[in-house]
């Protein structure tokens, strides 16, 4: 698949996501989506401190959990969609800091803003842009978050380039993704439906790692992993459309399933 082709496919399927207020990487429908969000790291108290409309169920961790934001700090969030991480990690750095979210989809970036606006934020920005040109100064942000947004990308290590140029010395990145124990099948990496999807442009664990380490970044360590449930994955509208359109068996799904994990990584630019 070609890059350009890879990111319209994306583009046009996160702003369904939007319109349909369907889920990703979680089953769709309010109280499933906030019974994984608090399983993959969410507490009740964060679900429901931001705007209604903010949380669309596309995480795949808690990045804001553990990436220790302190007061008057600048984050910058990779893939931020409708501003859920973005508002939690507001009300972690206040007043005097800020939150930069970035997203290439126009409806995502929208949507985040009138969120925004609803809530009364003042310290959180959205910007519309690829987070392989991240639309920020070199050495301007404190800290780099992301939520299962980097596995779309079909240049991660320009992605993890872009976040090493931003950040300050001594910055950090804390990322949750989507990442593989072994290969997938042929026709599961070549599915635009399995991409938008959140598993087919996905890295190998190992991959994943070196090619954070190779950009820069020291002291990269998983903090915490943890396999999708199948049951999951087979109550989310885009696995259902992956199982119909190519025909998979549960048993198979079962299989492909066992080798997807939800990591949350975490690196520190030198000083």
């Amino acid at each position: 698949m070609k890059e350009a082709e890879i990111k319209k496919v994306v583009r046009e399927g996160y702003a369904r996501r939007v319109r349909e207020r369907s889920s990703c990487c979680a089953p769709s429908g309010a109280d499933l989506s906030r019974k994984v969000s608090r399983a993959i790291g969410y507490t009740d108290e964060e679900l429901s401190s931001v705007p209604e409309g903010a949380n669309l169920g596309l995480g795949c961790g808690n990045p804001v959990a553990l990436a220790s934001l302190a007061p008057g700090e600048t984050v910058l969030d990779l893939g931020s969609g409708a501003g859920f991480d973005a508002f939690l990690a507001a009300g972690r750095v206040g007043r005097k800091g800020k939150v930069i979210g970035v997203d290439m989809t126009p409806e995502m970036i929208e949507q985040a803003r009138a969120n925004a606006q609803k809530g009364g934020y003042t310290n959180v920005e959205f910007r519309l842009g690829e987070i392989e040109n991240i639309p920020a100064a070199d050495s301007s942000v404190d800290v780099v978050i992301s939520n299962c947004v980097i596995n779309l990308s079909p240049d991660k290590a320009r992605v993890f380039a872009e976040a090493f140029r931003v950040l300050k010395p001594g910055g950090r990145l804390m990322v949750s993704d989507i990442v593989l124990l072994k290969e997938l099948p042929d026709f599961i990496r070549n599915s635009m439906v399995a991409y938008i999807g959140c598993v087919a442009g996905a890295m190998l664990k190992n991959e994943y790692l070196e090619t954070i380490r190779d950009t820069g970044f020291q002291q990269v360590k998983v903090v915490d992993e943890a396999a999708f449930p199948v049951e999951w994955a087979l109550g989310d509208p885009a696995v259902q459309a992956i199982i119909d359109k190519l025909n998979l068996a549960e048993d198979k799904l079962k299989d492909i399933a066992s080798s997807v994990v939800s990591i949350k990584v975490q690196g520190i630019k030198p000083k």
